[in-house]
């Protein structure tokens, strides 16, 4: 059980696992990816289970589970936490930048470490 709701961790595929995020997109599933591998971090990502149908009338046949259109995205280390790698400044980019809220966010290509979030325009 998680201390609160910003650290959670579950079993994703029998592994104990930090969730860094869930019902995420596939190219959200592939950035997260990219950008933990390359800090070191061992990524699981299990499809999130579709939701539930009512049982087919009698006499039809099931239908088939539908395939995953999101995914929980969690890392080996149960001790990480998204909000405090990203504030704490924890987690760089292929060019040693540090990772920005922007950029974990993906509302920035370029992780800016020079100024601070808390005096950028927008």
């Amino acid at each position: 059980m998680a201390i609160n709701q910003h650290h959670t961790f579950e079993d994703l595929d029998g592994v104990k696992c930090g969730v860094v995020e869930k019902n995420v997109s596939t190219e959200r599933v592939a950035f997260l990816k990219e950008l933990l591998e390359a800090n070191g971090y061992t990524v699981l990502v299990v499809g999130t289970a579709p939701p539930k149908v009512a049982a087919p009338a009698e006499g039809e046949a099931p239908a088939p589970p539908p395939a995953p259109t999101t995914f929980t995205v969690g890392v080996s280390d149960v001790t990480f936490n998204a909000t405090n790698a990203v504030f704490g400044r924890l987690l760089r980019t292929k060019d040693n930048h540090v990772v920005t809220l922007e950029y974990w966010k993906q509302l920035s290509p370029m992780a800016d470490d020079a100024t601070p979030y808390f005096t950028r325009k927008k």
